[in-house]
């Protein structure tokens, strides 16, 4: 009896996502005790203080003020030229890095790392991230059948672990010709840490020293989705700097996402960032990728590109969606802030957070202890190695408590 028709490396494919579970079980909690009873930290999302999903005021405008025209016509399979030219502000303010550069517009910042995994590593290759990171990099990885490694991100003084990264990046090269590492930063996700930039100086030294007089090569992939609220906008952007005109061998890609920066996260619209000292590379750069959006989705959302194209050319309307985004990002701090001071009030460990979405507290058993939480009614994330609380969408008056709560729970539970 036929109990399968998929081809070979796609049979047993399943995705359970604890985010999307852990929020569905929030919402059923929600409509059983009511809303104001329950406490849905799982969301990515920015939610205001009376729990309703935000959208940036200038950027609903200008959304729902384009011409017809511009909501339902295909746009460029690249991207619309305003957008390209844009989204190079948009990422890098001030410190845009010298080199050449290119951007190629992405099915969200998903479609970056998509890309990027296809595009710059050979099946059966192995790709580099840290040990906390975001789950779907490894779903794209299995379905394009490569293979993802990890290093330890943080050392035993809560300092970017450069020691443990040179370890792995020499290691993998040791074995490919190639490698791709993914670092997100600033305000990583799950964490809200953020690379210094003496970190990035010290990423950038083992890049060179691991590839300098070979033909091996490296792909930087910087995943900066939560950039927008990641602190001062020039101050968190000096990064790019040191990846102005690095060594042929090395290509850096910037994951840009329209998702949290604009608030149109179901709008999957971002763009794929090429920075490197070899106008060839950069050229080619544009061809394969622009290639491989037509043989995955052809052309992404129009009316998002043409939305940032707008403000990126008003500087009224941009000084606008400065000002509010900045408001939300105090909100989002301020709520971090309490949660912090409580946990170090009650013993409470977390890692190291800087700005973001997210906190995240080491855990020998995340799942157990989000089930805790539940009698609580409590909601947060399981992940590998801890529970990720996302402080973007619990307001201030449920934050207060809820680190006691989750102590309480670790130390039930033998943690």
């Amino acid at each position: 009896m036929i109990t399968s028709m998929a081809a070979p490396h796609a049979k047993g494919k399943s995705a359970q996502d604890k985010i999307f579970g852990a929020n569905a079980a929030a919402v059923a909690a929600a409509a059983q005790y009511g809303a104001e009873n329950v406490t849905n930290a799982t969301i990515g999302a920015i939610l205001d203080e009376e729990e309703k999903l935000v959208c940036l005021p200038t950027v609903e405008k200008v959304y729902r003020s384009l011409p017809t025209n511009e909501l339902i016509a295909y746009a460029p399979i690249s991207g619309l030229p305003g957008f390209l030219e844009g989204v190079l502000d948009a990422a890098f303010g001030k410190s845009r890095p010298e080199g050449h550069l290119a951007a190629v517009a992405t099915a969200g910042g998903t479609g970056v790392i998509h890309h990027a995994v296809w595009n710059y590593t050979a099946k059966g290759d192995t790709i580099l991230t840290s040990d906390w990171y975001w789950g779907p990099y490894n779903v794209i990885c299995k379905d394009l059948e490569r293979k993802l490694d990890t290093y330890q991100m943080l050392d035993a003084d809560n300092g970017y672990n450069l020691p443990a990264l040179k370890a792995k990046v020499n290691e993998i090269l040791s074995k490919q010709d190639n490698l791709l590492l993914i670092i997100n930063t600033p305000a990583h996700n799950p964490t809200g840490y953020s690379l210094s930039e003496n970190d990035m100086d010290g990423v950038i030294a083992i890049l060179n020293e691991a590839t300098l007089g070979t033909n091996k090569t490296v792909t930087l992939l910087l995943d900066i989705a939560y950039l927008d609220y990641a602190g001062e906008k020039e101050e968190v952007r000096t990064i790019f700097r040191k990846i102005s005109n690095l060594p042929d061998n090395i290509l850096t890609i910037v994951a840009y996402s329209m998702s949290k920066g604009f608030t149109l996260y179901g709008q999957r619209t971002g763009a794929m960032i090429g920075v490197s000292a070899n106008k060839e590379v950069i050229e080619e750069f544009s061809a394969i990728n622009q290639y491989t959006s037509r043989a995955t989705w052809s052309n992404i959302n129009r009316p998002s590109m043409a939305t940032l194209a707008k403000i990126y050319r008003d500087p009224v309307l941009l000084a606008a969606v400065e000002e509010e985004r900045a408001n939300y990002y105090k909100m989002i701090k301020a709520r971090a802030d309490i949660f912090t001071a409580e946990a170090k009030e009650c013993g409470l460990k977390m890692l190291p957070y800087v700005a973001g979405f997210f906190i995240s507290i080491p855990a020998r058993n995340p799942d157990a202890i989000c089930e805790k939480l539940h009698a609580d009614k409590i909601f947060a994330v399981p992940l590998a190695a801890g529970v990720r609380v996302a402080v973007c969408a619990v307001p201030v008056k449920k934050i207060k408590g809820m680190a006691a709560k989750i102590q309480t729970a670790m130390k039930a539970l033998g943690e």
